[in-house]
């Protein structure tokens, strides 16, 4: 077919697909009927179908065929970011805050502001935080059940920065990470942008197979593999200690390194220890205080094996630079006089509360959660198609996420993940009777 022709064949779909003509949802030809009827060679037929998905109009599912997407769907619910629009309740993002929260911030800046050494705060910080701050977070880590020395912790600008600058100084383009088959979708972002190939790991209701994770790395050079052990994003698990030793034999046999994102980790009590208390020696443990005090204090950790903190150093210096210290001070002083630790138990009855009522309103619908989560995992009846039903749900000024920002595996399951912790209780409950309303419709 030549060229000319075959881009019009796309052209002609996508203009159908934007002017409505194409509704959502609609099944288009089979790859074998649309050469048949435009006379094209299969792999031809098959590369008209590939350019349409590359343009977002389309969706190939495996044992169901090729998909009208949603177009109108903002970015975020089906993959990326967004920016939710006033008056959305938004299930699609956590930022848990709660009564009183800037009445601290405002009495920690008037502490700030009559400490003796405020003027040092306007200076350069070490890049890894000075040592008396990496002090503070290694004893709040204590609480995590990790035993860190105060020169193994570095502060970050938030765990995103965290993972960031541990992908960026111990992995190289082109390495293989194994993760979980749906993840957190900021990591997916971060291997994209640093050209990392993630390999997906099959999941089950309480974790990786890690068997498949064992055949994985007899068979492809994995270099490390992504994990969140205590609190899954999305899904909600927390891996027993049995699994955890043995995802720690998987990477002792085969030299994998393991990244450990604990950013929901506080919410999960009586917790097996963290992976890196098992390996030490070759875990790297991301955490921040977004979740557990609030996203606007960009202040994160990572502990490392000492053999790894100065090449680190050197990726939070090429990046930021150091974590302000203006952040870094309250950030401690919130550590060391207990306000860390007293939100931290707050915001774990707060996420059960919202648990609680998640469970009377859904009650009947097979949902994947744990108790004290911020979050929930709702997959959709077989016929169900997730960007419509997000779609349906925007128009009711709800905004939640489909599957695809967490899928990594070709097969995008039907699913929708619902952010319980950003809207006052009474607007959760309304919210989660229209998101049952449209998912029974």
């Amino acid at each position: 077919m030549p060229r000319a022709r075959y881009k019009s064949l796309v052209d002609t779909f996508a203009a159908a697909i934007r002017r409505g003509e194409m509704p959502p949802g609609m099944r288009l030809p089979t790859h074998r009927q649309l050469a048949a009827d435009h006379g094209l060679a299969l792999v031809t037929a098959s590369r008209v179908y590939t350019e349409l998905e590359a343009m977002g109009l389309v969706s190939g599912e495996t044992g169901r065929g090729t998909f009208v997407r949603e177009i109108s769907l903002p970015p975020g619910q089906g993959s990326g970011q967004m920016t939710v629009t006033a008056g959305m309740l938004d299930l699609n993002f956590n930022y848990p805050a709660l009564p009183g929260q800037a009445d601290l911030l405002r009495t920690a800046l008037r502490q700030l502001a009559l400490s003796g050494d405020l003027e040092a705060l306007l200076r350069y910080q070490p890049h890894a935080g000075r040592l008396h701050e990496r002090a503070a977070f290694a004893r709040h880590l204590l609480s995590r059940g990790l035993t860190v020395d105060p020169e193994q912790v570095l502060l970050t600008s938030g765990a995103q920065h965290g993972l960031a600058v541990t992908m960026m100084a111990l992995l190289k383009p082109g390495d293989v990470i194994a993760v979980d088959a749906l993840t957190y979708s900021g990591f997916k972002v971060l291997a994209e942008t640093l050209h990392l190939e993630i390999v997906a790991i099959p999941v089950t209701p309480t974790g990786p197979d890690l068997e498949a994770l064992q055949n994985l790395c007899r068979k492809r050079p994995v270099r490390a593999v992504y994990s969140m052990p205590t609190l899954h994003n999305p899904l909600g698990w927390v891996m027993d200690l049995a699994q955890r030793e043995r995802l720690v034999s998987i990477a002792r046999q085969h030299n994998l390194m393991i990244i450990e994102d604990a950013a929901y980790a506080f919410l999960a009590e009586n917790a097996p220890p963290p992976v890196a208390t098992l390996a030490p020696e070759r875990t790297v443990y991301v955490g921040g205080l977004s979740k557990s005090v609030a996203t606007g204090l960009r202040v994160g950790f990572v502990a490392a094996p000492s053999d790894w903190v100065k090449t680190l150093e050197r990726a939070i210096m090429a990046t930021t630079w150091n974590v302000p210290g203006v952040m870094s001070a309250v950030a401690v002083a919130w550590i060391e006089d207990g306000t860390v630790a007293q939100l931290e138990a707050q915001k774990r009855e707060d996420a059960q509360a919202r648990q609680a009522l998640a469970a009377r309103v859904l009650k009947g619908l097979a949902y994947t959660s744990h108790p004290s989560s911020y979050f929930l995992w709702l997959p959709l009846a077989e016929d169900a198609r997730a960007d419509q039903v997000a779609m349906t749900l925007q128009r009711d000024n709800i905004s939640v996420s489909t599957a695809e920002p967490f899928a990594v595996s070709a097969h995008v399951p039907h699913a929708l993940r619902l952010a319980l912790g950003s809207v006052a209780m009474p607007a959760l409950h309304e919210a989660l009777l229209s998101v049952r309303k449209v998912v029974e419709w």
